[in-house]
C-alpha cells in the first residue's frame, strides 16, 4: 500500500513538473514516506482512542506533546513497526494511565524535577538523519525545551487535581523519555549526533 501511494504521488507531481532529478525524486519519496507513515500511525493511535473512549484527552495531549517535542526533537524509531507501538504507549498509553489512576502532587513534582533535569541535560535530542550540528540553533532550541518544561511543570503543579494537569503531565514525561538517552540505547539508535558529523 505504501509503495503504491508513494509511486503514484511521485508520479503525479513528476508529470506536472519539467522534470525532476533523482536526487529530487529521493527527497521527495523520503518525505511522502514521513508523510504517510505518520498518517497511517495517528489513525490507528486514533481508533484504539475511539476505542477506549479518550479522543479529547488523547488530542489534547498530542497538541501539548508536539508543542514541546518541536525545540526538544527526540527519539524517532528507523523503523515503522517501532514507531507505531512505541508512540501507542507513550502518546496514547501514558496519559490514558495518568487520567486513570491518582498521580498525587509528591509524585508530580517529583516527575517534573526529573523531566526538567532531563531537559536541561539532554535536549534537545538530534537523530543521525537529522543531526543539529549549528550550535547557534541547538542553544535556542535548548532554552526553549527546558522554558516550557519548567512552565509545564508550573501548570502541573498549580493545576493538581485538575485533569488537564496530568495531560501536561503525560506531554512533559512522554518528551523527557524522547530526549534523554534511554530508547536510543534499548534501540541502539547513536545520540548527540551532532558530534559525529
Amino acid at each position: 500500500m505504501k509503495e503504491v501511494f508513494l509511486n503514484h504521488t511521485i508520479n503525479f507531481i513528476a508529470s506536472n513538473q519539467k522534470k525532476l532529478s533523482e536526487e529530487e525524486k529521493e527527497k521527495l519519496s523520503y518525505g511522502l514516506e514521513g508523510l504517510y507513515l505518520s498518517i497511517t500511525k495517528l489513525i490507528i493511535i486514533f481508533l484504539i482512542a475511539l476505542v477506549l473512549g479518550f479522543i479529547k484527552e488523547f488530542f489534547i495531549t498530542l497538541i501539548l506533546f508536539n508543542i514541546i517535542r518541536f525545540p526538544g526533537f527526540g527519539f524517532h524509531a528507523s523503523k515503522s513497526i517501532v514507531c507505531l507501538i512505541s508512540s501507542t504507549i507513550l502518546i496514547l498509553g501514558l496519559p490514558y494511565l495518568f487520567t486513570r489512576i491518582e498521580v498525587g502532587p509528591i509524585v508530580k513534582i517529583i516527575l517534573c524535577f526529573i523531566s526538567v533535569v532531563t531537559f536541561i541535560l539532554c535536549a534537545p535530542a538530534d537523530t543521525w538523519k537529522r543531526p543539529l550540528t549549528n550550535k547557534r540553533k541547538r542553544i535556542i532550541r535548548k532554552v526553549c525545551a527546558c522554558s516550557l518544561a519548567i512552565l509545564y511543570s508550573v501548570i502541573i503543579i498549580y493545576f493538581d487535581g485538575k485533569e488537564f494537569s496530568n495531560l501536561f503531565l503525560a506531554a512533559l514525561v512522554i518528551e523527557a523519555v524522547l530526549v534523554s538517552p534511554l530508547l536510543y540505547l534499548i534501540f541502539k539508535e547513536p545520540y548527540r549526533n551532532y558530534k559525529k558529523v
